[in-house]
């Protein structure tokens, strides 16, 4: 099975600051048809998933364009320029190369300084 390591599990933000996310496969997850299989996903407290970030790098409709996905080598990374009230919550990354999918457990937690 891939292994996923997140970092950090939690973050603390001011609002208004960047924020990054951490994400590390312990194997590639670029297939032969050059697709990523890696994606970004925020939960908020009561609500489903939401998908934030699809192939590694490319922008789920709808999301703002303050997150931004990137990907070195094995490495993912998650970024918000600048960070919301709206974006507290658990963020976690997902690897869809192979089954099962793994998501790394725990999650990043967000929380936001006032």
């Amino acid at each position: 099975d891939i292994v996923m390591t997140q970092t950090p599990l939690s973050l603390a933000v001011t609002p208004g600051e960047p924020a990054s996310i951490s994400c590390k496969a312990s194997k590639s997850l670029l297939h032969s048809n050059r697709y990523t299989y890696l994606y970004w996903f925020l939960q908020k407290p009561g609500r489903s998933p939401q998908h934030l970030i699809y192939g590694g790098s490319n922008l789920d409709s709808g999301v703002p364009d303050r997150f931004s996905g990137s990907r070195s080598g094995t490495d993912f990374t998650l970024k918000i320029s600048r960070v919301q009230p709206e974006d507290a919550g658990v963020y976690y990354c997902m690897q869809a190369l192979e089954f099962p999918h793994t998501v790394i457990q725990p999650q990043t937690q967000t929380s936001l300084l006032r």
